[in-house]
């Protein structure tokens, strides 16, 4: 095919809606409430730390947009990296398309809608088409991307933050296109540093690159017209096998909404997705059948073979490390009957109740897959036997808890917000929260960050 790249652009440039349609403005809305909450919970994170050393002296009042809602500030560029990697450092961020839309596009967004003094409904529509352009280019691909090594949020998500912020800053056709060019040769992120702080840094870079590309777009740097489908370019190199859909026209784009379908899943654990539905069977037989982890002989997971393969840590050791092993999460289900951020620590992980549970757990790998979130086996299931002989199965299970399928209420993702909130210096959360769920209202986005004074 040719002029993939010149439709992403077209389509950045004019989106063919003026606003968020109204029964997608919920799905939009949370993506920046709970990418909100997850940004302000991390503020203390290593990783965040380590960014905010690594920034130095360019963390400055002056400067044009805030850091994780307080008084400090930095470039666009700098608070979508600092923000970013803090959405996605407690891996407790929403989920969508083979990775987390939200953590890349709502740093890029408040950033630069801050430094633009845009209205909270220009960011909603930027979200949207960043959303959009996402789902087009990772649905030409058939091979999952987890296997091939390949972390979807930092490489689709590089691209369409690019689209986003073009989008949102409404800039040529030209532009945009050389922006998302430009992008596509930005991207990048291994799947290899799960359970470390480069992981979140994918997400913190991919934002931060996104603002950069159009900065310098709008500044006379160029690139190819056909980064995106040249047979050297962008789904060429991230697909070794090759079996992409390159002939399908993408004059549907922004038209047939993937978000319809696909939504936002919001996690209820601080952990890897691939790991939901295991620990929403467990807790739910543990406190049907008032278990103890002494009762239990063994327990037997069946997963998917992308989640057996992002789930590499089968005997961690520090909280981080235990955010990607499916062990660690039934461990925590049956000891602490809860799988939170007070077990996300490496004294937990390292108790040795909890390191001689997650002995019991053997893996069986599935090769089925979700059509909805094809990185996930159609269903899991697990069972548990008992030392008395018993066998207790969870049968399949479909939907985690928050999946766009089986959403949260409203009381739920607030109950989220404020928990993930609670503790934050300078920050009035329900005010926060409040200003958050009518974003689309606001004439300017600066004014969110007038909700911690």
């Amino acid at each position: 095919m040719s002029g993939l790249t010149a439709a992403l652009a077209r389509f950045a440039n004019a989106p063919p809606f003026p606003a968020v349609p109204d029964d997608l403005a919920h799905i939009v809305r949370n993506g920046f409430i709970d990418t909100s909450a997850t940004m302000i919970a991390a503020r203390e994170e290593p990783v965040v730390q380590v960014l905010r050393a690594h920034l130095g002296a360019r963390i400055s009042a002056q400067e044009e947009s805030s850091l994780l809602f307080s008084a400090e500030r930095a470039c666009a560029a700098d608070a979508a990296l600092l923000n970013g990697t803090a959405a996605h450092a407690l891996d407790y961020d929403d989920v969508a398309l083979g990775g987390h839309p939200s953590t890349v596009l709502v740093p890029a967004l408040l950033a630069q809608g801050e430094a633009a003094g845009a209205s909270g409904s220009d960011l909603m529509r930027a979200y949207l088409v960043g959303y959009e352009v996402w789902a087009e280019l990772i649905g030409r691909d058939t091979d999952p991307h987890h296997i091939k090594g390949w972390h979807p949020t930092a490489v689709f998500g590089t691209v369409a933050a690019a689209a986003a912020v073009a989008a949102l800053r409404r800039v040529s056709f030209d532009v945009a296109r050389n922006a998302i060019a430009l992008s596509a040769s930005m991207a990048g992120g291994v799947v290899a540093n799960f359970g470390t702080m480069t992981k979140p840094f994918h997400a913190g870079r991919a934002a931060s690159a996104g603002v950069e590309a159009v900065s310098l777009a709008l500044l006379g740097m160029t690139a190819a017209p056909d980064a995106i489908e040249h047979h050297a370019g962008f789904l060429k190199a991230i697909s070794p096998q090759g079996r992409l859909d390159l002939d399908r026209p993408a004059q549907r784009l922004g038209l047939d909404l993937r978000i319809r379908e696909s939504g936002l899943s919001i996690k209820q654990y601080p952990m890897c997705y691939a790991t939901h539905r295991v620990i929403d069977g467990v807790l739910d037989t543990v406190r049907r059948e008032d278990l103890r982890a002494e009762q239990v002989e063994g327990v037997q997971a069946q997963i998917g073979r992308t989640q057996a393969s992002m789930l590499r840590n089968h005997a961690p050791q520090t909280g981080l490390e235990a955010k990607f092993s499916l062990e660690f999460a039934v461990a925590s289900s049956l000891l602490a009957r809860e799988v939170g951020l007070k077990q996300l620590t490496d004294a937990f992980v390292r108790r040795p109740d909890v390191q001689e549970a997650m002995k019991k757990v053997a893996t069986e790998t599935l090769d089925t897959s979700c059509p909805v979130e094809p990185f996930l086996a159609f269903a899991d299931r697990v069972r548990i036997r008992l030392k008395d002989g018993r066998e207790l199965d969870t049968g399949d299970i479909r939907f985690a808890r928050g999946n766009a399928k089986l959403p949260l209420s409203e009381q739920e993702l607030e109950r989220k917000f404020l928990d993930c909130t609670a503790d934050a210096e300078g920050v009035d959360a329900r005010r926060l929260y409040g200003r958050l769920a009518s974003i689309d209202s606001l004439a300017d986005v600066r004014n969110l960050v007038a909700a911690h004074r």
